[in-house]
């Protein structure tokens, strides 16, 4: 069966979006770069909820119009080119070679046919492929920022889960990646 793994960027105290929604404060330095951008190649397709699909899909499309920085550059046609899942209940259609399915479940469908996925960010469908035991690696971003409230990066009631840290590095000076597989 193909990998699922979960790409998420969360402060020191938890949290993937500040109290008033901001998500300023992630810094993508060369190191955390290069190790997205290797294991965005890895993937056969992102996948995203809704929430973090009208994010994504309302910057990387033209990203060179909004940014100059060297990771956005460098990400902004393998975004496009990337083959892209969007969980909804709401949403019929996407454009940017994006599927659409309505129901979390159907990603054990998608990992059974063989297709190796990243989840970015989204706590809620996060959640829920936890609960349902379908994502395989945890991979957080710890970066040095104290947030004091805002979205959890795991809400609860999550329940237990066994994982397994298989990497911890300092990336660019600043976050810590950790790595962790489910037991």
């Amino acid at each position: 069966m193909a990998e699922l793994v979960h790409f998420v960027h969360q402060s020191l105290d938890g949290y993937i979006e500040g109290p008033d929604g901001e998500f300023d404060w992630p810094v993508m330095g060369p190191e955390m770069s290069e190790d997205s951008r290797a294991l965005g190649e890895h993937a056969d397709a992102f996948l995203y909820g809704r929430v973090t699909w009208d994010m994504m899909s309302g910057f990387w499309p033209h990203a060179e119009r909004y940014s100059d920085d060297p990771h956005d550059l460098a990400f902004a046609p393998t975004w496009r080119d990337k083959p892209k899942i969007v969980v909804s209940r709401t949403l019929d259609k996407a454009d940017w070679n994006t599927r659409v399915v309505d129901d979390a479940g159907k990603i054990a469908d998608i990992k059974a046919a063989g297709e190796n996925l990243i989840l970015f960010g989204g706590s809620a469908l996060a959640a829920d492929l936890t609960r349902h035991r379908l994502i395989d690696e945890y991979r957080v971003f710890v970066h040095p920022v104290v947030l004091g409230g805002g979205k959890p990066a795991f809400p609860a009631p999550l329940g237990r889960l066994g994982l397994a840290l298989v990497e911890s590095r300092v990336l660019d000076s600043q976050a810590v990646l950790l790595r962790y597989r489910r037991t």
